[in-house]
């Protein structure tokens, strides 16, 4: 209220004088008039010194005044300096942000909602070939790398995917999107090219000495077939070939195994529109087979949907499943097949068994090689404990998924499913 009194006291002492004039000469009106007129024009040059100060951006003494205008100034004045002082601390944060950022190892790049560039790291400009002048340029017009852009495309990020650099095809990137704030997504890339080039190395050594294994394993077999027809049955060593035959056929099929996972890692992908049906068809009339005079595979259709892929790598993968559920479960009990197509455009296969179920605790593990869940059986089942790694490594071929459910005692579901994308 003080602040106002100056003003009040003006106005006032302007006032009176005129009031008393007004009783000699008369025309109150006119000296009321001339007073409104003198305080519009001395608050209209406040407002523009003030307008001009602000224009110039607060920069330089403030005007000096007296009363209520003096005290907008000094606010002003204030309110700009604590201004200053925040701008400074949060350019020191900024500043300290970018040199952490730089000295990471991984490649950070800040993406907008529609992909462009907001800022991205020095490391960003080595791995991804980015520059200071693509801020604001989408990065799929950048890095385009079609697993990529369809990462992007997605929105799906709970997965990361593997791609070579853009600007060495010899580096290999790990590319993570972590979404945060509005819209705006961290893009993270990881230079993995030592630990592709170990798994390259394992895969080779497991595909060399599976090749080489190959010969002398054929010709033990070969030797073995020979003593066993020479042999009469009655030799003491009739057994002994038996179990010789039964383990060389053993290391026989591992080692088949093992080179067609080493074919899967290393085969270009040239795909086609496959016919499922057919091919299912066939898959389980070959299972039933096996199983002599019992017909256990029960096939239902009910989409006429095909798959874009390798026909033998998902025949493959199709008989381990379904080998898989025969051999787990009683040879009395039904084998259900299905193909079904979702409500998003996917297709799905799943087979589903009565058998003796998988522990919960078993499940994220069946897929890993050689890996084989222990469950009580009153005999032991043969197997590599390979199938469902070659399963897992075909469908991740065919941008596919491998979901399972299963209940101790009650069976087990496989679900393959097949993205929209890949129906043809």
């Amino acid at each position: 209220m003080q602040r106002w009194q100056r003003e009040i006291n003006i106005a006032i002492a302007l006032l009176i004088p005129a009031v008393l004039l007004s009783f000699f000469v008369g025309h109150f009106s006119h000296f009321l008039l001339a007073i409104t007129l003198f305080l519009y024009i001395r608050q209209t040059i406040s407002v523009n010194k003030l307008e001009r100060w602000l224009s110039q951006g607060g920069i330089g003494e403030r005007p000096d005044f007296k009363g209520i205008w003096g005290d907008i100034y000094y606010h002003l004045y204030k309110i700009r300096k604590s201004q200053k002082r925040r701008k400074k601390k949060l350019g020191k944060m900024l500043d300290s942000f970018r040199k952490s950022t730089s000295a990471l190892p991984d490649a950070i790049v800040v993406l907008g909602a529609y992909g462009e560039i907001e800022w991205s790291n020095k490391v960003a400009h080595d791995f991804l070939g980015l520059k200071r002048s693509d801020n604001g340029q989408r990065i799929p017009n950048l890095v385009r790398h079609p697993l990529f852009v369809q990462y992007l495309k997605d929105q799906d990020y709970h997965n990361k995917i593997c791609i070579p650099s853009p600007v060495n095809e010899n580096m290999f990137l790990q590319i993570g999107i972590v979404p945060y704030g509005v819209g705006l997504r961290l893009l993270m890339a990881q230079d993995v090219t030592h630990l592709k080039n170990i798994e390259r190395m394992r895969t080779d050594f497991v595909a060399n000495v599976s090749h080489e294994l190959r010969t002398p394993i054929t010709v033990l077999r070969g030797y073995l077939e020979t003593l066993q027809e020479m042999d009469e049955g009655n030799s003491p060593y009739t057994r002994s070939f038996q179990n010789m035959a039964a383990q060389t056929e053993r290391m026989q099929v591992l080692i088949d195994d093992l080179l067609l996972l080493a074919r899967l890692e290393s085969k270009t992908k040239k795909f086609e529109c496959v016919q499922i049906n057919e091919l299912l068809a066939q898959v389980c009339q070959e299972s039933d087979l096996l199983e002599r005079d019992e017909r256990r595979v029960e096939l239902v259709v009910d989409s006429h949907a095909n798959v874009r892929g390798d026909m033998e790598e998902l025949r493959s993968a199709f008989s381990n499943l379904l080998v898989n559920a025969m051999k787990y479960s009683q040879p009395s009990s039904p084998v259900k097949v299905s193909w079904r197509g979702k409500p998003d455009g996917g297709v799905y296969l799943e087979v589903e068994d009565f058998g003796d179920g998988i522990a919960s605790f078993d499940i994220p593990r069946i897929t890993e090689r050689f890996y084989r869940a222990e469950v009580k059986r009153n005999q032991k089942i043969p197997g590599t404990g390979l199938g469902l790694a070659i399963v897992k490594h075909v469908l991740v071929r065919h941008d596919a998924k491998l979901e399972i459910e299963s209940q101790l005692g009650k069976g087990s579901t496989f679900r393959c499913v097949f993205p929209r994308q890949r129906v043809c």
